[in-house]
């Protein structure tokens, strides 16, 4: 019974990796793939002629009037500011709701939470509204307030997890040596609670790098586009550039793909660490 369950365990499992890793594998296929092939009635998983046409086409030429490069920095330049100041913001605030007792402390951690349940959709339009009235429609600056928006409750809540495991007598015994509230946050604090920092950047990098919705909404001229709305001029009214499509998806996937194994090792200590307190 025991060899038994195990070889469900690792059946389901199996199964459950190859339905999350087909999309993966054949947009990546598709992208090296020449129009016949993908057109072709007979489908096939991999490759007969690999072309690298749909990248050039993707990197070189496209179909828009700005290049693919200058995406990409819009792109990465969101990314980068959106982890910098949500990352910030978060170690801030949840030291504050983790080591001090004010009025609505709770109230405060309960409306983090509600936050996340609203869709994004329902949003769209007050966020226009607001970041018209500030001049900030078509400007990369009114998107990162919107990115750091979104990615700071989830990233109070995680880091609050981390600051509170960490003993009191830690910062205690540091303010006995003589060292300043800030010195004792930034040498005994913040080391501890970095691998929780790391798990909540990637979640606000990812929310930068692929969101859609409110980049192709807020920004009107085309060199400030973002790498997820530049792939909607590969979809045409009578037919889509399938091959271009999917080379872009790949080139969209890859910086997520590097940022994370760049930083596993201490996601997975972060997530384990910070789940338990003690």
């Amino acid at each position: 019974m025991r060899r038994l369950r195990a070889f469900g365990l690792n059946a389901l499992g199996l199964a459950v990796f190859a339905v999350a890793i087909f999309p993966v594998v054949w947009m990546v296929s598709t992208a090296f793939k020449p129009n016949e092939e993908i057109f072709s009635t007979t489908p096939r998983p991999l490759p007969g002629d690999p072309t690298l046409e749909h990248f050039d086409f993707v990197l070189n030429s496209g179909i828009a009037e700005v290049s693919f490069w200058t995406y990409l920095r819009n792109s990465a330049l969101l990314a980068i500011v959106t982890v910098l100041v949500s990352g910030v913001l978060a170690v801030l605030a949840a030291t504050a709701v983790a080591r001090f007792r004010f009025r609505f402390r709770t109230t405060f951690l309960v409306m983090l939470l509600v936050v996340q349940m609203v869709p994004c959709e329902a949003l769209v339009l007050p966020l226009f509204l607001d970041l018209k009235r500030l001049g900030m429609i078509d400007n990369l600056a009114g998107l990162v307030v919107v990115y750091v928006g979104f990615a700071l409750p989830f990233s109070i809540w995680m880091l609050r997890g981390f600051v509170a495991a960490i003993p009191r007598e830690l910062e205690e015994a540091a303010a006995i040596d003589g060292a300043s509230p800030v010195r004792t946050f930034w040498t005994v604090l913040l080391p501890l609670i970095a691998p929780g920092l790391v798990a909540t950047s990637i979640f606000s990098f990812i929310t930068a790098w692929n969101e859609f919705i409110f980049a192709f909404t807020f920004l009107d001229e085309q060199d400030k586009y973002t790498l997820p709305v530049m792939m909607q001029y590969f979809f045409g009214n009578a037919s889509n550039e399938w091959g271009p499509i999917m080379a872009a998806s790949t080139l969209l996937t890859l910086p997520v793909i590097a940022f994370f194994l760049l930083v596993q090792r201490r996601m997975v200590s972060g997530l384990t660490t910070g789940a338990v307190k003690g």
